[in-house]
């Protein structure tokens, strides 16, 4: 490993040439670059060389240069950034590489903030080439590692269309982040992008620092292990002995993740024989894996028989898993995985060229370790065997080997059991031993109990145990904490809580998230407060650090609509969709309850409109042109509209609800609905004295009242077979009366 990659250089590095695209693109390319290439060092960075004079960069006078090099070289990086900033001209190359290269090392949001500050003013002033490659390398990694996975891509990609190669490790890390982040495509593409430059370089020695090493491999490996991509998984493993790479145990744990996308538990043995075949060095993260994926199957059965081979220390685990498995092995012909594990193919039965085939052994015993025995206590947990649960944290403090004894995340795994069976008392004891027994607990473990005490309404003892937490364990509480008792006051209907929870979190500086604002939103919304819950958004709409999402205008919605306030609920969705967001089923679920509320069933003809028209371009979509995105409405949605409907004697559009609903799966209430016609309509027309214009008029409405009585299965007038609704001769297939 290259390690003036993964350090702030001690010496002034060289300089290279790069553009970055996103999120800082160019409007101009860069000036031609006055570096040449060097193969003498072990990081691919460039030379400096004396410049043409129309490319001389500017330099600063060399007093402010040198005083800022030795704030550099004295890690002084703070000071090196204020003496940066006090700058009018631009430092030298060196300067600047350095001062993006310590800043990126840092790792907090602050410094990466402050380099890509850097490269901003380097944009500006078109003088992006004056960083190296190392510089670009970290900043690249230390952004991946704050989340800002695609900024982090945008700077390899730039640095290779300026012509460098950044090291392995860099770009490697990049698609490990992309990948773990979910986001697969990004991930192959990046990888792709990397490969195809350095399949054009002829010098082996020049991209020798670049070129994927395993690690490379295994990170694009496991993005296309997430996304079930099993035919590139396949294409990509090809490709290793291309670059000269062997598969290690991790690809083939990878391989085990793509066996559970691909719900093929079958050939879980297969992949552990296949690493012992190719004489892969095993480790204990290979066997995990094999647990954790039995785990997640659900078959907690052979987890548990792989712990007890491990626990007698069996070597023949692989004809244990055979055996135990016989009935799933063999079972599908998959290509990919034919290719991927061709020991699936001839060796799937007891015969193999007429002998005997006989399972390979492991190199040597391993005994389960701390890891092992938590993710099946992680699979009691999932299934709901709490006491299983229990006993084996107990059973792992009665082992010999240390390696074995329960750890902080046995025992959170144990507390979470307790919690989410309900056994707070027993949990609060757990928590309790971990502390007289020296295992630390954390955070995570104080939320569980915090989401706990919420759930059971004791919003008292989990205030109790938050300032246990500050004050007793020194766990300072984050927003996750906070949210959670915020949801909590809403469970006792606590508003006041609530904000209080809200102000003390600010209190201790933890900044607030989407979920703190619409949660505290909520509270208000609920507690009948919609200008509160206003308040709220609006200080979210000030607030740079999150962004208003759909959720937000919801909940805001929600609250003019709990009090009838249709005419403010109507405002807030127009602003919703000028500020480019689109009603979904929550937005219009909350206005139908606000319709019913408010007695205004003409609102509800107008808004089933909307719902009806998005729902059927969802129905049409190949010659649907309409930039909305369709809807499909869902049971609470529907079953508002229809009831309003119904209510109201518009039965034609109750007539269209309920076929909706029955389209979509969803039976509607019928027992509801005629009860509502028995009690409000069943004397509708009986009146014998009306005039003859009247009943005229009177015709259509009492055809869509017939056929909605035949829907109930009421007696009716002359529907025998079909309820829904058909124009006759003489009438228009509009509205009832019920038109507004």
């Amino acid at each position: 490993m290259n390690a003036s990659l993964l350090l702030p250089p001690s010496s002034p590095t060289s300089t290279s040439t790069s553009s970055l695209s996103y999120p800082y693109p160019l409007h101009h390319p860069p000036p031609p670059s006055p570096f040449k290439f060097s193969k003498s060092s072990t990081t691919f960075i460039l030379n400096y060389t004396n410049p043409t004079s129309h490319t001389a960069p500017i330099t600063a006078p060399e007093p402010l240069d040198h005083k800022l090099l030795t704030l550099l070289q004295q890690r002084k990086t703070e000071e090196a950034w204020i003496a940066y900033t006090q700058c009018t001209h631009l430092p030298n190359p060196t300067c600047l590489s350095r001062l993006v290269s310590q800043l990126s090392y840092h790792n907090t949001l602050p410094s990466l903030t402050r380099a890509q500050s850097i490269l901003t003013r380097l944009r500006n002033e078109r003088q992006l080439h004056r960083l190296d490659a190392n510089s670009l390398g970290l900043l690249a990694v230390a952004a991946a590692k704050a989340g800002h996975t695609l900024y982090a891509a945008s700077v390899v990609k730039s640095m290779l269309r300026s012509g460098y190669l950044p090291h392995v490790k860099a770009w490697s890390a990049v698609v490990s982040r992309l990948a773990s982040s979910g986001d697969s495509v990004e991930a192959l593409g990046l990888f792709r992008a990397v490969t195809r430059r350095l399949r054009k370089i002829t010098d082996p020695d020049v991209a020798a620092d670049s070129r994927p090493d395993t690690g490379a491999f295994n990170a694009v490996l496991n993005a296309c292990a997430n996304s079930g991509d099993g035919k590139m998984f396949l294409q990509l493993f090809d490709e290793m002995p291309q670059f000269g790479v062997v598969p290690d145990a991790l690809s083939y744990n990878i391989v085990m993740k793509l066996c559970c996308r691909k719900d093929r538990k079958d050939l879980l043995v297969f992949v552990l024989e296949r690493i012992l075949e190719q004489n892969v060095p095993l480790c204990m993260t290979t066997l995990h894996s094999l647990v954790a994926a039995y785990v997640d199957f659900g078959d907690l059965d052979t987890a548990e028989i792989i712990v007890q081979a491990m626990r007698e220390k069996r070597r023949d685990l692989c004809r244990i898993l055979r055996e135990s498995n016989s009935e799933y092995i063999g079972g599908k012909n998959d290509s990919v995985f034919q290719k991927l594990l061709p020991n699936s193919m001839n060796q799937s039965g007891n015969g193999n060229g007429g002998g005997v085939y006989q399972p390979p052994l492991l190199p040597k015993p391993y005994t389960p370790n701390t890891r092992i025995y938590t993710t099946l206590m992680k699979g009691y947990m999932k299934s709901g065997r709490v006491s299983d649960t229990v006993r084996m944290l107990e059973a792992m403090r009665r082992q010999d080997d240390s390696a074995s004894h329960p750890d902080h995340v046995s025992y959170t795994t144990v507390v979470s059991a307790l919690v989410k069976a309900g056994f707070m008392d027993r949990a609060r004891q757990v928590l309790a031993e971990m502390t007289r027994i020296g295992v630390s607990a954390n955070r995570i473990t104080y939320n569980i109990l915090l989401k706990g005490y919420c759930k059971q309404l004791q919003i008292d003892k989990a205030r109790e145990l938050l300032r246990e937490m500050a004050e007793d364990a020194e766990i300072q509480p984050d927003v996750v904490s906070y949210n959670i008792l915020i949801d909590g006051c809403i469970l006792v209907d606590d508003s006041a809580g609530a904000l209080s929870f809200f102000n003390e979190m600010r209190a201790r500086e933890i900044a607030p998230t989407k979920i703190s604002y619409t949660t505290l939103m909520k509270a208000f919304a609920l507690s009948g407060q919609p200008k509160l819950a206003h308040r709220v958004f609006d200080e979210m709409v000030n607030d740079p650090r999150v962004k208003v999402d759909l959720i937000a205008w919801n909940m805001l919605v929600e609250g003019y609509c709990r009090l009838g306030l249709l005419e403010e609920a109507k405002k807030l969705i127009e602003k919703l969709k000028e500020n480019g967001f689109h009603p979904d089923v929550g937005t219009y679920g909350s206005f139908a309850n606000g319709i019913a509320l408010a007695r205004k069933p003409g609102e509800a003809l107008i808004l089933w409109n909307e719902v009806k028209e998005r729902w059927e371009a969802g129905r049409d979509r190949e010659n649907s042109d309409s930039s909305v995105p369709p809807l499909k409405p869902d049971e609470g949605l529907l079953d508002t509209l229809a009831d309003i409907c119904v209510r109201a004697a518009f039965f034609r559009k109750a007539l269209e609800i309920v076929a909706c609903m029955e389209e979509n799966g969803i039976p509607p209430n019928k027992t509801k609905f005629t009860r509502i016609y028995v009690e409000m309509h069943s004397r509708m027309f009986t009146s014998k004295h009306a005039s003859r214009a009247r009943q005229d008029r009177r015709v259509e409405r009492k055809r869509a009242a017939e056929a909605f009585k035949f829907w109930l299965g009421l007696p009716n007038s002359y529907y025998g077979s079909e309820w829904r609704l058909e124009p006759i001769d003489g009438y228009g297939s509009g509205s009832d009366s019920d038109s507004v």
